[in-house]
């Protein structure tokens, strides 16, 4: 008799360790994060960012990244500017007031990572792919990220086949546990 419980012991321990649970990190955006963009034609920002974000660098292919940026919180530090930039010569943000990226994919390159997802501007879908860092402090955590959207891709403005239809983008977002 004991050894038939030994015997079901057993085979309970290596069936249930068997059983990997993989903890992911939901990550609240902090204040303090910015999104600067440099263009030939305009530098600024974007000062509203919000969505949701899963991460755990241990198992970044378990990630999702859904994050929106509110078109009409662009600022160039000059109003007309601004105001060409929210109409419908380039963002139309009236039509399209979202930026609106989604992952499809999180990999480990080295020391960093790289999302590809879905980016949806000016009502337009395309895959992208953005390089990252993930710094994790006791303080608080810190997405970084740096790369170049073609604005012609999403119909933005007149293109000319150039390197100045490409704007550079750099992200940085300060995150805390949920």
């Amino acid at each position: 008799m004991f050894q038939k419980y030994k015997l079901l012991a057993s085979t309970a321990t290596i069936v249930l360790s068997s059983f990997t649970f993989l903890f992911i990190a939901n990550w609240e955006i902090s204040k303090g994060y910015t999104i600067h963009f440099d263009g030939k034609y305009a530098k600024g920002s974007f000062s509203d960012l919000s969505g949701l974000i899963s991460f755990d660098p241990e198992h970044p292919d378990a990630a999702k990244f859904d994050v929106v940026i509110k078109v009409a919180s662009i600022e160039t530090g000059n109003d007309l500017k601004n105001k060409h930039a929210k109409s419908d010569k380039w963002f139309d943000a009236e039509r399209f007031p979202e930026i609106h990226f989604t992952s499809t994919k999180v990999a480990r390159i080295d020391s960093a990572f790289v999302v590809e997802g879905m980016l949806e501007l000016h009502g337009i879908r395309k895959e992208i792919a953005i390089p990252f860092t993930f710094r994790q402090q006791e303080s608080g955590s810190m997405f970084y990220g740096k790369f170049k959207v073609h604005r012609g891709n999403f119909g933005i403005g007149k293109t000319h086949g150039k390197e100045s239809d490409s704007t550079l983008v750099e992200v940085s977002v300060p995150v805390t546990a949920k």
